[in-house]
């Protein structure tokens, strides 16, 4: 997928590794993570601003930040006689790290979720990668303990296991059947509707259907907290165990640069105070 050059991408770099080396002196918390994203959660379709130590942190270093009364445009700069370099401490920000993905990402409102549909991202669980088994139980494999799995099903289908959840850090057993499957679901890690709303909507069946079946974006995760999470971004929901959010956040990046999706400018700035604690966080391979 051929990705169209932002001219707002080298001002969002130098902003994102601005807030981060002003966090280097004071770094961000996990919790001020969790309330941001809990304010927005509850706002139904505003956006959360930046945290006045972050916008503090931009407009020092002269270049575009999100205020409390309107959301600038990507491309609007501000000026100020105050303005400085970025800190040394920015050389501690590697290439290829989270961070630095992120500055690369398209920042823009998102779209209507008008036409979104399950269906338009292909059959539910398909074998794209034609190993015989379904996308769930492949990731079921990856991601339980001491499975057991069922005779005849082409070492398949998985019937028991154990989940240490990623995202409470509780450890669940796993009973294949009608009432017990769904203690165990499969999250989309940037959620189908998401992707819709920010880009996804112009690709193929094709591209849909791969991004659904994307082991990149899978997780095997406790089910009533990913039913609680929904179709939320960075910018509404994190995960309830703090020590996952870096990880988490990475993942949503890594996610968004392959299939060139977009993030809203108040997701963006979520995932800035996330990575603030954790400014060399890597992608996910």
């Amino acid at each position: 997928m051929i990705r169209r050059s932002d001219r707002h991408r080298p001002a969002l770099a130098g902003s994102i590794l601005a807030v981060l080396a002003l966090a280097a002196c004071a770094p961000a918390s996990a919790d001020s993570a969790a309330s941001a994203t809990s304010r927005a959660g509850s706002s139904s379709g505003t956006t959360n601003p930046a945290s006045p130590s972050i916008t503090a942190a931009v407009v020092t270093a002269g270049l575009p930040a999100t205020t409390s009364s309107a959301v600038a445009a990507p491309s609007t700069r501000h000026t100020s006689s105050q303005d400085q370099p970025a800190p040394a401490q920015t050389a501690t920000v590697r290439p290829g790290t989270a961070v630095t993905t992120l500055a690369t990402l398209t920042v823009k409102g998102r779209a209507p979720r008008t036409g979104y549909d399950r269906d338009l991202f292909g059959q539910a669980w398909a074998d794209v990668d034609r190993n015989g088994c379904d996308t769930r139980n492949d990731i079921l494999r990856r991601d339980l303990t001491g499975t057991t799995l069922k005779a005849g099903a082409h070492g398949c289908l998985v019937l028991t296991g154990t989940l240490t959840d990623p995202y409470t850090g509780t450890r669940i057993a796993f009973v294949r059947g009608p009432g017990t499957s769904n203690a165990v679901q499969v999250d989309h890690v940037v959620a189908l509707s998401d992707a819709w709303q920010k880009g996804a909507q112009r690709w193929t069946t094709k591209t849909r259907t791969a991004f659904a079946n994307d082991p990149l974006n899978l997780l095997a995760v406790d089910g009533p907290t990913n039913q609680r999470k929904g179709d939320g971004d960075a910018a509404t929901w994190l995960p309830p165990r703090k020590a996952v959010r870096c990880a988490y956040v990475a993942r949503q990046i890594a996610v968004k640069h392959r299939y060139a999706l977009a993030v809203t400018a108040a997701e963006r700035d979520a995932m800035v105070r996330v990575l603030t604690a954790c400014p060399g966080q890597s992608l996910p391979r």
